[in-house]
């Protein structure tokens, strides 16, 4: 049995994009991620830098072992079935969680961690897969807002990052379990009514000092779970969070997030914030972002067809196709726009064609073939019955550039 692994994916776009995969260790290993100075050790998670490597936009990836749990665990059995006043999650979400389980994964208690058993067997369950689900099932108001929850609290080290090893910081986990109860338990137009970014933030930043002076955060699945421990330091972090007012909020956020994001953009429209003394002239400077990056759109998305296409005719000639790997891969660039799945079929095609040409037709291709083309299609069919007529390897190869070439002009 091969071991698999856990994947959790963070894009390029940064919010509305979560996914969870399982790899096995030949396909992980296939594709070039085991790279020594891209990996560091996240708690029971190896985060690898794919900015590089990867073949879709990915900047990261958490690759932790687990063992599929397919029943979802007792310890959580109340949660589908609670009462849930304003409807979320529906209930095709909550039965789309449940049927998918959960996992177990190898995480040390941090009061176990000195204990040489304890550190080497100590296993926890692991609801990743039900928080991806919901995650993807918020509006993006509600993204939108958990981003700038994170960044707040990151930035203000009381959460863990790598430059911040302090044993009483909170962790990022708590900022999504604040965020999972917070969208069930408020109404829609909470969120979408009187639209005001700042002032939700507010309400939730004080949520999670109510919680923090009271030792008590509840976990999101299992009942009488509390996620504080004695080790946070939780008179620091709250000496922190209850001044937290709007204008206190506005102000930090257009000093130290607003003004670094303008960095990015030319130096005729980043020097608009230099003086952004009134709210007029922060509006102006914000609505010049707008216009900018309107303007650079088309030119954004160019330069992100072109990466993909380098990317996939390089990546499908240098590292092994198989079946399962085009399977995944053809997916994924689904994900992202139906055309680089195609586009990925096709050099997968001429790639096939030009094996076949060097090294003739093995039983292995079947399978990659019928991947590609898909086992039921038309295309399929004609190439499994040239197969069966015990063609020669010429005739092969030019059906396989002659639907790689179908493939591109649909593309």
């Amino acid at each position: 049995m091969k071991l698999r692994y856990l994947l959790t994916q963070c894009t390029d776009d940064g919010i509305g994009k979560y996914n969870s995969i399982e790899y096995d260790e030949d396909l992980y290993k296939s594709h070039g991620f085991c790279k020594g100075n891209d990996r560091n050790i996240r708690g029971p998670a190896l985060h690898i830098d794919c900015s590089h490597v990867s073949l879709v936009p990915i900047l990261s990836i958490d690759r932790v072992p687990c063992v599929r749990c397919l029943l979802w665990p007792t310890q959580a059995a109340d949660w589908p079935t609670r009462h849930r006043n304003y409807g979320w999650p529906d209930s095709a979400t909550v039965d789309c969680v449940v049927s998918n389980g959960c996992d177990v994964v190898g995480a040390v208690h941090r009061q176990c961690r000195q204990h040489e058993w304890t550190r080497r067997y100590q296993h926890r369950l692991s609801f990743s897969r039900a928080e991806i689900i919901l995650i993807n099932s918020w509006m993006p108001v509600q993204q939108i807002i958990h981003h700038m929850l994170r960044y707040f609290v990151k930035t203000e080290r009381l959460t863990e990052c790598a430059d911040n090893s302090e044993a009483g910081t909170l962790s990022n986990y708590h900022i999504k379990i604040l965020m999972l109860w917070a969208c069930e338990l408020k109404p829609r137009n909470w969120w979408t009514e009187n639209l005001n970014l700042v002032r939700s933030c507010v309400e939730l930043l004080q949520t999670l000092s109510v919680w923090l002076s009271n030792a008590c955060c509840p976990h999101y699945f299992v009942n009488n779970c509390n996620l504080i421990s004695d080790s946070l330091d939780v008179g620091r972090m709250t000496s922190k969070l209850i001044p937290i007012d709007e204008e206190y909020l506005s102000t930090w956020l257009v000093n130290n997030y607003i003004k670094q994001c303008a960095k990015l953009c030319p130096e005729n429209v980043s020097r608009l914030f230099d003086d952004v003394s009134t709210r007029q002239k922060l509006e102006n400077a914000v609505s010049e972002v707008a216009v900018w990056k309107s303007n650079s759109f088309l030119w954004d998305i160019q330069k992100l067809v072109t990466n993909a296409e380098y990317r996939i005719s390089g990546d499908v000639s240098l590292f092994s196709l198989t079946w399962r790997s085009c399977a995944y891969w053809m997916n994924e660039y689904a994900k992202r726009d139906k055309h680089f799945s195609v586009f990925y079929s096709a050099f997968a095609l001429l790639h096939v064609a030009c094996k076949i040409s060097r090294n003739g037709f093995s039983d292995e291709l079947v399978d990659i073939l019928s991947t590609i083309l898909g086992p039921n299609s038309s295309q399929c069919c004609s190439v499994l019955s040239l197969l069966e007529t015990e063609p020669n390897t010429s005739e092969l190869v030019e059906l396989l550039q002659k639907y790689a070439v179908e493939h591109l002009t649909t593309y």
